[in-house]
């Protein structure tokens, strides 16, 4: 796992973006994208929320890709009012790791740290074994 500081959609145009999600669906058939980076993703790409939701519907809250928008999702929270869960972030590293060809890179924020609610020194442990070299942890300027 490699960490630098930028704005991660400036490595969406060579790279892949993994958004924190959660697995709460609207009535609309929606996912719940209402903060951070899922809020960037939902701006950008106004029919994610409804591909999504749809997937989460079908099978439940998981690491998914979405190919034409170079995205992968990655729950850190079961239900958008909670706090981020440690074990689901540990269990959503491990099945990305295992979606992610060799040789593609993927960017992604400190999950579970913005809205989440956790400090990045409990989360980053937990996780540097498993994020190999393809994923690069972006952290905004301070």
């Amino acid at each position: 796992m490699i960490e630098i500081t930028g704005n991660i959609w400036t490595f969406h145009r060579t790279g892949w973006v993994a958004i924190t999600t959660n697995g709460a669906v609207k009535r609309d058939g929606s996912a719940v994208m209402g903060r951070g980076v899922a809020l960037q993703a939902r701006r950008r790409f106004p029919r994610l929320p409804y591909e999504l939701g749809a997937r989460i519907r079908r099978h439940g809250n998981q690491v998914f890709a979405f190919p034409r928008y170079r995205l992968y999702t990655l729950p850190v929270k079961h239900d958008w009012r909670e706090r981020a869960d440690l074990d689901l972030i540990v269990a959503s590293c491990r099945q990305l790791a295992a979606l992610v060809p060799s040789g593609r890179t993927v960017y992604l924020v400190r999950p579970g740290c913005g809205a989440g609610g956790l400090a990045w020194e409990d989360v980053r442990p937990v996780i540097a074994d498993i994020l190999d070299d393809r994923f690069v942890v972006v952290e905004l300027p301070r």
